[in-house]
């Protein structure tokens, strides 16, 4: 007798393997925890101060002040699982872990709403969790695997309520307001997860002018939108003025992007487009052709967007024109997807020319916008499919082939130990073994005030400094500041530890460390008290 599978089932059954294998595959590459860095050790910390009853502080930095720099999304999910007696240090590990496989199954789901293919689920899915980028983001201790998550869940609701026909509230008008809300309310977590959330407001509010057919569903349809994300980034804005007065600690000034940091965007390009590792070193060497590769994709998508939109526009379509059993015909999310990976490439350098220059393009920065790609690169193979279906399988087995060869050498470089904060130099530091021997009444100043509240178990002070690195300014206040921190110190009220293996330089270290005595030197730390 022969068992037949239907085919939605088959693949139903493959996408469920797939997000398995993906929360899977993160813990095994993350036996020592995940990578952790300054900005993780703050969600950490926020967590604890939640679970201790005391708000969102910065526990991680002597003073405790309120957070307002880093939105409470991350934070918070932390903090529901220590409820459940899960340090949130620990935490991150289940929390991005449960996300990769999430987030896995999800691009699955949208594909099969993008298209009626079976296979695009699944090849979408696999290109995701085959990814070495997308492995690296979610083996870090940071906010963008929840960002991603969220921000899919508004996508797919999105496409849910141009999906249905008119419901009997708001019949004829703007369909199935529900949908919309919750796609808003996704747009608001998302929001609070990384302030990068805005450009999913404007990503939605353009579809819905270049989608809808009257200025009346358009106003309509955004109204709707809006009630359903403003309540979210207003009651934290309202929260921070009247705790910190800021509503996100961010200054406005002006502050080009660097070479620098354009150099640190190619490079990761350069790692997403090309996965063989020596071929990527020699082509990043040759000026200019990473460079055009960029251009040329990032091109081709805005071309293709524009062109979507202005046929969408121009030829609008009617609302009794329904296929499919009634349901619209209308496929939005590549569109909109597309209209994504614009506007959130625009609030990363608004924010790096404007508000927060410390921001780089790195790979965690950068991963949504791979997660666009992903998705389109799939629409544009099913719509090649039709007249090159050999060759789009060879390319897609090929792809897929690369993804898996370069996902293996992530794997092994990640399961070799902690990364970050979290690696052996850390937790064998005879520096951080001294700082611990201190009375709880000594303060502590130092490089790496992250590194000392994981190994310590208290909040640091941060040294005094020049520069202020998120508005590329010089900070008012440093000689004074030198003296109060010198003076505390030599009245054997503070310490000063500076760590050599962190990623955070101290500056002017003759000034700092002037008439101070060496109490500790040892694996390039040194620790600074009072004369004896």
């Amino acid at each position: 007798m022969n068992i037949r599978i239907p085919p939605r089932l088959a693949s139903l059954v493959t996408l469920l393997l797939l997000a398995v294998a993906g929360t899977y595959l993160v813990l095994q590459a993350t036996p020592e925890g995940l990578s952790l860095s300054d900005d993780s050790i703050a969600y950490v910390a926020g967590a604890r101060s939640m679970l201790a009853g005391e708000g969102y502080r910065e526990a991680w930095l002597a003073s405790n002040e309120p957070v307002t720099h880093f939105p409470p999304g991350f934070s918070s999910v932390l903090a529901f699982f220590g409820l459940f007696g899960l340090d949130p240090l620990r935490g991150t590990r289940l929390v991005n872990a449960l996300l990769f496989g999430l987030n896995t199954g999800l691009l699955g789901i949208i594909a099969w709403r993008m298209t009626p293919s079976l296979t695009a689920g699944l090849v979408l899915a696999a290109l995701f969790v085959t990814s070495g980028e997308m492995l690296q983001v979610h083996t870090s201790a940071m906010s963008e695997p929840l960002f991603i998550f969220l921000s899919l869940c508004a996508f797919w609701n999105f496409d849910l309520y141009f999906e249905r026909p008119p419901s009997s509230v708001g019949r004829g008008i703007i369909g199935e307001w529900w949908w919309l809300a919750a796609c808003a309310a996704f747009a608001g977590m998302a929001f609070l997860t990384r302030y990068a959330g805005l450009a999913l407001v404007a990503t939605f509010i353009v579809a819905i002018i270049v989608l809808r057919s009257t200025w009346r569903k358009r106003i309509t349809s955004i109204g709707i939108f809006l009630a359903g994300f403003l309540p979210f980034a207003l009651g934290w804005a309202l929260r921070n003025r009247m705790l910190a007065d800021s509503a996100t600690n961010r200054v406005l000034a002006w502050h080009p992007i660097t070479a620098e940091n354009f150099t640190i965007g190619v490079r990761v390009f350069s790692e997403f487009f090309i996965p063989i590792e020596t071929w990527r070193r020699e082509i990043f060497k040759q000026t200019g052709i990473v460079e055009a590769m960029i251009v040329i994709v990032l091109g081709a998508v805005l071309v293709w967007t524009l062109s979507k939109a202005w046929r969408y526009i121009s030829k609008p379509r009617q609302a009794a024109a329904l296929e499919r059993g009634g349901k619209e015909s209308r496929e939005v999310i590549s569109f909109t997807t597309g209209l994504y990976i614009f506007a959130y490439l625009a609030s990363i350098v608004a924010s790096m020319t404007m508000f927060d220059a410390a921001t780089k393009f790195k790979l965690r920065i950068v991963s949504p916008v791979f997660v666009g790609l992903f998705i389109l690169v799939v629409a544009l193979g099913i719509w090649m499919r039709k007249n090159y279906r050999p060759f789009v399988a060879v390319m897609m087995i090929l792809v897929l082939g690369l993804s898996v060869y370069k996902q293996s050498n992530t794997f092994a470089h990640l399961s070799k130990g902690g990364l970050g904060y979290a690696s052996f130099q850390w937790y064998d530091s005879e520096a951080m073994a001294y700082l611990r021997d201190l009375p709880d009444d000594v303060k502590i100043y130092t490089n790496e005030p992250a590194a000392v509240y994981l190994y310590v178990g208290r909040g640091a002070n941060v040294l005094p400094d020049r520069f202020d690195s998120a508005t590329a300014q010089e900070r008012p206040g440093f000689d004074e500041g030198v003296m109060k921190m010198q003076g505390e110190i030599h009245n054997g009220q503070a310490v000063m530890a500076l760590f050599d293996g962190g990623d955070n330089v101290a500056e002017d270290m003759e000034i700092l460390i002037n008439g101070l005595h060496v109490a500790f030197k040892g694996q390039g730390d040194l620790i600074y008290t009072a004369a004896p």
